[in-house]
């Protein structure tokens, strides 16, 4: 652990560092230069400084500055205050926001500014500081660098430029169990950095993330869903996947899950996830677009399944067994990672579509072909076929159906065998009885049975198909 006693920085002159203008936002520039203009100290900080620094493309380019965020609302128009915990500014370009922070405080000094529980988790913090405190305030050193748009300089801190040259992530403070306990998510934060940056974690920042794993569960499901994505949509999501089961943090974030891949009698279950994740990883690299629908069905669907499975044990028919496992499974992880209603529905789809892809009959297969989340439910069958978990005759068979014509498919449909149909057998009419004597099912209901009070028509999802 870096002790928070450094108080001079490393100052590293423009012809010393390879961080160039040409390769940092325009917009981020002239956030920079208009503060600067404004009279105020503007540094571009944090990811975006390390990345550059190690030759990546940074997703973000964010800025530190000691004015306040009315005072730079005062300088960009196009600025919007966002946040509670941490109040920030946002200066709108278009799509791309830059986000500019006040430089942070100490909370020994807060006073009504800060919130902190008896456990030393941060609720609010808008104590603000100089730029000394604002660095030993940061998680990582790799993230406590600063890039100095008045003379180009980069500034250092915490010893983060010996840490990415060592290749390790290391939390600034001598106490990593206050840091992590100031802030859970940086437990997942120190797992994201480690497979996005391939460093090791520092030996003392990673020997309390076991014990401390539960802290997760202080955090609204609403930063957790964020982080999740951040996890594993990002080029990574193998890796992170195995590093959270390391370290206990995965039973955290997915409960349910992550007490069906314990179980060892399978070994599909973790297959398939890993299928799932990898071939996410896999379509991230090729400039694909991921869907968080899927993500999130591949990452539940163990539980729903097992789920599903006991339900239609029970006698319910498949539709209703699989909507009442999704439902359930849904529901419950909603308290850990809130799923955002515009990606559970179409996870939900996804799976309400797995037992119909597995009924070939009649005209199903060409009324699939056209159902909008046909697609997604293909891919999620493959998968669950590499993964042993279903007969890879049937993703064969779709894979097949969807490549040949038309007249192709009604051979494909007509040596299907379909599945006759029970029908029931018509009671003989009886003559109808006498004026004031109980037929049989008057008299059944009279001597208490409850079928006899049903009405003799069809009744809603009684029949025999689930579609």
């Amino acid at each position: 652990m870096l002790p928070v006693n450094r108080l001079e920085p490393l100052i590293v002159p423009r012809p010393e560092h390879p961080i160039s203008r040409a390769n940092i936002s325009p917009n981020a520039l002239k956030v920079l230069n208009r503060l600067k203009q404004a009279g105020f100290e503007a540094y571009l900080v944090g990811g975006g400084v390390r990345d550059l620094l190690l030759g990546h493309e940074p997703k973000d380019f964010d800025i530190a500055t000691n004015a306040t965020p009315e005072e730079v609302r005062e300088v960009f128009r196009n600025c919007r205050l966002i946040g509670r915990r941490f109040r920030l500014a946002h200066v709108f370009f278009g799509r791309e926001i830059v986000e500019v922070a006040t430089f942070r405080g100490s909370n020994a000094e807060a006073g009504s500014d800060a919130q902190v529980t008896e456990q030393g988790m941060i609720l609010r913090d808008n104590v603000y500081g100089s730029i000394t405190e604002d660095a030993l305030r940061r998680d990582f050193t790799v993230n406590a660098l600063y890039y100095n748009i008045a003379d180009f300089s980069l500034v250092d801190y915490a010893g983060g430029l010996a840490d990415i040259e060592q290749g390790c992530l290391r939390l600034i403070g001598d106490d990593p169990v206050a840091r992590y306990r100031e802030d859970p998510v940086r437990m997942l934060r120190a797992v994201r950095f480690a497979c996005k940056l391939g460093f090791i974690i520092d030996p003392d920042c990673a020997a309390p993330i076991r014990e401390l794993a539960g802290l997760l569960g202080e955090i609204s499901p609403a930063r957790l869903f964020e982080e999740t994505l951040k996890l594993f949509h990002s080029g990574y999501a193998l890796h992170a996947f195995e590093k959270l089961r390391h370290f206990d943090l995965f039973a955290q974030l997915f409960p349910e899950t992550d007490a069906c891949l314990a179980r060892e009698e399978q070994a599909f279950p973790i297959t398939f996830v890993s299928r799932g994740l990898d071939n996410t990883d896999r379509r991230i690299l090729e400039g694909k677009p991921v869907a968080p629908a899927f993500l999130f069905a591949v990452l539940l669907w163990e539980p729903v399944r097992l789920r599903y499975q006991t339900l239609l044990a029970e006698g319910l028919p498949s539709a209703d067994a699989m909507a009442l496992a999704s439902h359930e499974i849904a529901s419950a992880q909603q308290r850990r990672v809130a799923i955002q209603k515009r990606f559970a529905l179409p996870m939900r789809e996804i799976w309400a579509l797995q037992p119909r892809l597995e009924r070939r009959q009649g005209k199903r297969p060409l009324m699939l072909l056209s159902h909008p989340r046909f697609r997604a439910a293909y891919d999620f069958l493959l998968l669950r076929a590499e993964a042993g978990e279903t007969d890879p005759e049937l993703a064969q068979w779709w894979t097949r159906f969807q490549e040949v014509d038309a007249a192709e498919r009604g051979k494909m449909l007509g040596s299907t065998p379909e599945r006759k149909r029970k029908r029931r057998r018509r009671k003989p009419k009886s003559a109808p009885p006498a004026a004031g004597s109980a037929g049989p099912a008057e008299a059944a209901a009279a001597a208490g049975d409850p079928s006899a009070r049903r009405p003799s028509g069809p009744q809603q999802g009684s029949g025999t198909t689930n579609d």
